[in-house]
């Protein structure tokens, strides 16, 4: 790297020059061995004019599923899984010195962080040079093998950068993966490909397709494809090789030698009775040709582990060494047929030379189905309590690394104690796991994953105190109120003095808390700052009474008009008075019978993973509602419904919005009828949808979906309901050439169109049965007082015409991902506290949007900034939009900047990916704009550029 173009810088003082110098090593420290031989550069030989067969060592480690990630690091508790992580990466590294042609891939970072930490400096001596000559190496990366369906893209980046930085800090180079490898996870979004694109990976492997969409690529020899992943980003941007493993993850049958198998061992003595190589050896060679006729090259992967495999690692490579020896062997004889130990990114590296054409691939991999009755969609909704609460701890996160770096030093160690963020992003890197937000993992793993959230959230809040109390100036305590949602909060319940800070309510009452009533004021936060507000009680007067309950005819304010049914209670019409455009909209909740069954053979129930409805036709939970309380106020307009004891319903309007409040409450569920309940919230219109809705992909860009079709196959439909639900993370919507409604979401959910014109959600999920995919208990959250999980969430419809619809939906949806933060002191300020304060110099243009800014360093820290805008959609904000870096920050001078990879783990200038052929050429986009000067950046349409700064506190 030569510091004249890659950073930029102030030359105001002469002795920067030296200290940038010492920054440049300091910021990546890479590790080196004097003969590293690591990446492409460590590939074994291959024979071109046979059949090369890439037997790929692996375990697949869940962070967490039907154990807790400590158990299932320890070994414990093997009454109920046997899996021992630290004693894979024991027998593993004593292995691979046994024979230098041996290779192992390992994946998750969580767990390989902890046992890096426990091993002595002999064993890292030898771990290190093992990396260093390609022999174990990291593929993916990530701190987890994340979801790619129930996450949310900053999030995912997050963990991603997490693990690339440990591995990258502890050995250098050797240590980036080249290759993503998302071998679990159950679908496969088109915004992970992207954003695995612009990490810098070369190419990605998974294991779980669609039965009928593997069947069709099979028979055209199109496992392999080049995925363009984003319609906004100019390629080969956002293209990603992408390749589907043959057998899932797992070994060919008959091939599987770990102690948790029963595969016959290689039994090689030709004076034993049962003398076998003959038989194995053919037995492979069948299936290597068999495998082949559906690949495009003369070069095949083979995945040769699973789950929590190579605890003994010795039964796998004795036998894998035989089984290389004797195939092998037969070449002498005219086979044409050569074996090798291989990583991912060797078998990747071959399929580049071979510069072959790839068919192309645009959409994505949702939703997955096993089977003609098995549509993996439940877990796109599956434990909501839990997907809130992680969405809610990835804002709080974001909340800390702000102030971390606004605070300065002081931050993590100050008035309130030491505190730090570093807990909170490995809590929140763990709760990306597949098998963690997602829903589908024991309800005592469950648990723990919120364990790790809220200690997380512990250490941030005294960082948090710190960091305020050095831009207020004032270090009186402040509380944080974590259960607002159900109207509990003893400060502001007992004091008669309230200062409120907001940077940047709702009810649900169980005999808990003494709050007589809400208070409801609009309030302004500066971009990347606080507001302080002071609350006084006057007078300590009864509540007023109210008057009787009445149906509402509507309600509105300045831009939206809502109408109810007079007979039914529920909403009638929806109106946009700036764009005077009307809707018929109705909407109730329903809830679908859930599929039941004592085993898989009869009969497919519903679980944590699945989603089987009995019937197409769910159950009305009721025609009316009735209306229980109107408020009508300056501030705000409410109308509560109640349609059952167990789902209710408040309708808002704010002064001055310009979209309608839906906050549900849903639960306990009740199941003495004998019969799971999937519930749905169902928004019926007189759009004109054709059978047309629209997604997100895990927050960012927008996907078409149509009833009963995929885009790359002929789709038999087999499941009307479950076979039409995709993952929404942030938002939907159905449109006609007039009209688009938009629905944002508060966390990730199932969603789909089943009829024209309407739009429906799934809330939430109580079942009887496990559905045979390995949690082994049904998903039956008891929630606190054991009768059933009560859940809550909000809903934001906009109405506009669709060209106008991302200028409304965008800024909602990421206002719903980063939310304010509320905190609370006794008392008033004193005459020196600041009340208010910003950390940046100006507001950023609207189109943009400031991912990450987090301490990197003492003297650096990293941001990402983002159009967060598509191509085309906006007339406004779809252009390109220049920032200057040196005046984004009121309190940090910026003395130098780096651009890097995505995942902050590459210099930019250092990214040089493989290059593909494609079938298609690209579609016409308008050229990138470029940087007009070395301080100022510019951003086109959805895409996100990541700095390094080089700061000095003001």
């Amino acid at each position: 790297m030569s510091y004249d173009d890659s950073f930029m810088f102030n030359m105001a003082e002469v002795h920067l020059c030296c200290v940038l110098l010492l920054f440049i090593c300091s910021v990546f420290s890479f590790p080196t061995a004097r003969h590293s031989i690591c990446g492409y550069k460590s590939c074994p030989a291959t024979k071109p004019s046979m059949l090369n067969v890439h037997l790929v060592p692996h375990t697949h480690d869940d962070v967490g599923w039907l154990k807790t990630v400590d158990q299932y690091y320890y070994g414990d508790r093997n009454n109920i899984q046997h899996a021992g992580v630290q004693y894979i990466l024991d027998s593993v590294v004593d292995q691979l010195q046994k024979d230098p042609a041996r290779r192992f891939i390992y994946v998750e970072t969580a767990f390989f962080y902890r046992w890096w930490r426990q091993q002595s400096q002999n064993t890292q001596r030898i771990v290190t040079q093992l990396v260093n000559e390609g022999r174990l190496e990291f593929i993916n990366g990530g701190w987890c093998m994340s979801d790619e369906a129930t996450t949310h893209y900053s999030a995912v980046i997050d963990q991603m950068t997490l693990g690339l930085r440990f591995l990258n800090d502890t050995f250098g180079e050797c240590g980036r993966p080249r290759v993503a490898w998302h071998i679990d996870p159950f679908g496969h979004a088109r915004e992970h490909a992207s954003i695995f694109a612009q990490m810098g990976y070369d190419g990605f492997f998974f294991g779980r397709l669609d039965y009928q969409d593997k069947a069709r690529r099979m028979k055209t020899k199109e496992m392999e494809m080049l995925w363009r992943a984003s319609e906004s980003l100019t390629p080969p941007l956002a293209d990603l090789f992408t390749g589907v493993l043959p057998n899932g993850y797992s070994p060919p049958e008959g091939f599987c030698w770990d102690q948790s198998c029963d595969d016959a061992p290689i039994r090689d003595d030709p004076d034993l009775e049962d003398y076998n190589v003959d038989e194995i050896v053919q037995k492979f060679l069948n299936a290597s040709y068999k495998q082949a006729a559906v690949y495009k090259t003369n070069h095949i992967i083979m995945t040769m582990g699973s789950d929590f495999q190579y605890e003994n690692a010795n039964l796998w490579y004795k036998n894998m060494d035989k089984l290389i020896k004797y195939v092998n062997a037969l070449q002498a004889k005219g086979s044409q047929v050569n074996v090798l130990y291989s990583t991912p990114s060797c078998y990747l590296q071959e399929l580049n030379q071979a510069k072959l054409t790839w068919p192309l691939k645009t959409d994505d991999f949702f939703p997955y189905a096993d089977d003609a009755h098995d549509f993996w969609t439940g877990y796109f909704t599956s434990r909501p309590a839990l997907k809130l609460y992680e969405r809610l701890s990835n804002s709080r996160l974001q909340t800390c690394n702000q102030l971390e770096v606004l605070g300065g030093p002081k931050s993590r160690s100050g008035p309130f104690g030491e505190g730090d963020s570093d807990t909170m992003k490995r809590a929140m890197g763990v709760a990306q796991h597949h098998d963690a937000v997602s829903g589908t993992e024991k309800q005592h793993v469950a648990n723990d994953y919120a364990r790790r959230l809220a200690t997380g959230w512990a250490h941030c809040e005294v960082l948090v105190q710190n960091s305020l109390s050095v831009l207020s100036g004032s270090e009186a305590p402040r509380v944080f109120c974590e259960n607002l949602n159900i109207s509990v909060c003893p400060l502001t319940e007992s004091s008669l003095k309230v200062v409120a800070l907001s940077k940047s309510t709702q009810k649900l009452r169980r005999n808990r808390g003494y709050a007589k009533g809400e208070l409801v004021f609009q309030v302004e936060a500066p971009p990347l700052g606080y507001s302080t507000y002071i609350i006084s009680l006057l007078r300590d007067d009864p509540p007023v009474a109210r008057p009787e309950p009445s149906v509402p005819h509507s309600i509105q304010n300045k831009f939206l008009k809502v109408t109810f049914d007079d007979t039914t209670g529920l909403l009638k019409s929806l109106t946009n008075l700036e764009t005077q455009q009307t809707i018929q909209l109705t909407q109730n909740f329903y809830w679908y019978n859930a599929s039941a069954g004592n085993n898989k053979e009869s009969y497919q129930p519903s679980g944590a993973y699945i989603f089987r409805p009995n019937s197409s036709t769910p159950f009305i939970i009721n025609k009316t509602a009735d209306i229980q309380i109107v408020t009508i106020s300056n501030t705000v307009q409410e109308v509560t419904q109640w349609f059952s004891p167990w789902v209710s319903q408040v309708v808002r309007l704010y002064a001055g919005r310009r979209e309608l409040e839906l906050e549900w409450t849903v639960g306990p569920l009740p199941i003495k009828d004998g019969l799971g309940k999937e519930v749905i919230t169902r928004l019926d219109t007189d759009i004109k949808s054709s059978g047309y809705f629209y997604t997100d992909s895990n927050g960012r860009e927008v996907l078409e979906r149509r009833k009963d079709y995929r885009p790359t196959w002929e789709l038999k439909q087999t499941e009307p309901v479950a076979g039409n639900y995709y993952p929404i993370n942030s938002r939907a919507y159905i449109k006609d050439d007039k009209h688009q409604l938009t629905v944002v979401t508060d966390r990730s959910q199932g969603a789909s169109s089943i009829y024209n014109g309407s739009l429906e959600i799934m809330l939430h999920r109580r079942l009887l049965y496990d559905d045979f995919r390995g949690v082994g208990e049904p998903l039956s959250e008891l929630g606190e007082f054991g009768d059933g999980l009560v859940a809550r969430g909000r809903l934001l419809l906009t109405l506009t015409p669709p060209d106008m619809a991302a200028d409304a939906h965008r800024p909602l949806a990421q206002g719903m991902v980063l939310q304010p933060l509320l905190s609370f002191q006794d008392g008033t300020p004193s005459a020196s506290t600041k009340l208010e304060f910003s950390g940046l110099q100006a507001a950023l243009p609207p189109a943009v949007h400031l991912l990450t800014l987090s301490q990197w360093d003492n003297d650096s820290v990293l941001i990402r900034l983002e159009h967060q805008y598509q191509a085309k959609e906006s007339k406004t904000h779809s252009q390109p939009v220049t920032v200057n870096l040196q005046k984004l920050f009121s309190t940090l001078e910026v003395l130098g900047a780096s651009e890097m990879s995505l995942g902050a783990n590459q210099w930019k200038e250092d990214m040089n990916r493989l290059q593909w052929n494609t079938e298609k050429t690209a579609k016409a986009l308008p050229l990138s704009e470029r940087d007009p000067s070395p301080w100022e950046v510019t951003l086109n349409p959805m895409e996100i550029r990541t700095f390094l700064l080089w700061v000095r506190q003001l």
